[in-house]
This record gives structure tokens, sequence and C-alpha cells, in this order.
């Protein structure tokens, strides 16, 4: 048995250095997490917060890093995404997209996806260990 908590296209505001391709265009940047959780965390005889895994913090962390400051490549705040993905023990796996859009002339999509499994996030929570 497997449960997933899934979040998709959350717009979150980041400074990203502006596309050589389209220099003038506002972009958008969308988030998506689907993290792979003990079955135990969302299947719950209780109605209660204390059962689950609460997200918020997670979300709030993101948002952190997000606007921590000036980015020039999705690929870096993908990076500190993953890393505070694994930050969360209770994240067995996860899976990690990042979209800018648009790409050109008003359209497109541009995006990176992570594929994280228990072994990856195990080895990203020991290098973040002093």
């Amino acid at each position: 048995m497997q449960s997933t908590i899934e979040l998709s296209d959350l717009k979150i505001a980041v400074a990203m250095t502006a596309s050589a391709l389209d220099p003038g265009a506002a972009q958008e940047h969308l988030l998506g997490l689907r993290l792979v959780v003990d079955p135990g965390l969302v299947l719950i005889d209780a109605d209660s917060m204390e059962h689950v895994f609460d997200y918020e913090p997670l979300v709030a962390e993101i948002d952190r890093l997000a606007r921590d400051g000036q980015y020039h490549t999705q690929e870096r705040l993908i990076t500190r995404i993953a890393r505070a993905c694994a930050a969360c023990p209770e994240i067995r796996a996860a899976e990690v997209s990042l979209c800018k859009t648009p790409v050109l002339a008003g359209s497109g999509r541009l995006g990176l996806r992570v594929v994280l499994d228990a072994a990856d996030l195990d080895g990203m929570r020991a290098a973040s260990r002093p």
C-alpha cells in the first residue's frame, strides 16, 4: 500500500532572471509535489491533525525559499525544494516539478521534474547533517 499527498499548480513568487527568449515577459512559476508518506498518515481513524502529515510547514518553507533572493536557474530552486522535502522525515519518496510560463511570445511551459526515492532522500538527509 502506498499513500501520496499531491499539490499541483501552486503559483510561487520567485525572482527569476528574465528569459533571453522573451526578456520582457512576466513569468509565472508553478510548483507540483507528489509526496509518498506512510499510509497511516492518510488512512486515519480520528479526524485530527496529530494523525496526519502536516504539509503546511513544508509549503511555507518552499515559499520562503522562493522569496529568498534572485535565482538565475530553476534548477537551483528545485534543488532547494528537494532538500526541504528531504528535511521532512515523514516523506518516503517525492516527485517535485517546477515550471515557468510563458516561454516565448506569451505561450508555452518549460519545466523540470525530480523524482526521489527513499535512498535519494536518505542521502540528502545524511549530507545535511553536521
